[in-house]
């Protein structure tokens, strides 16, 4: 689980396996996943599960998943829906890249 993967700046939340195949729910440590949210364009994404979109608190999805509030206050799900193109992800995974890098 996240809390033994010490140096890791991205931590897949969830069974590697038993997912669905169209969500993803990625922890961003050291960050706040509010924050990075607010500056991706053109997302299908979330902070929480949706009756707690808008609060920094560990949703109760990731805290019943055993995911630590240090990590969980950086977690993002991103969903794909059946018309999102590989050109959609890629802008997705740039703009991370962008907001992601190391400042300087």
């Amino acid at each position: 689980g996240p809390a033994t993967a010490p140096g890791r700046s991205r931590l897949l939340n969830g069974h590697r396996q038993h997912r669905l195949p169209n969500t993803l729910n990625v922890s961003f440590v050291g960050q706040v996943g509010a924050e990075i949210l607010q500056r991706l364009d053109g997302a299908a994404a979330s902070t929480g599960s949706a009756c707690h979109a808008g609060r920094i608190k560990l949703s109760p999805v990731l805290k019943a998943m055993g995911v630590p509030p240090e990590f969980g206050i950086g977690a993002i799900r991103f969903s794909l829906g059946r018309h999102t193109t590989d050109v959609e992800i890629d802008a997705v995974t740039e703009q991370l890249a962008g907001i992601l890098a190391p400042a300087g």
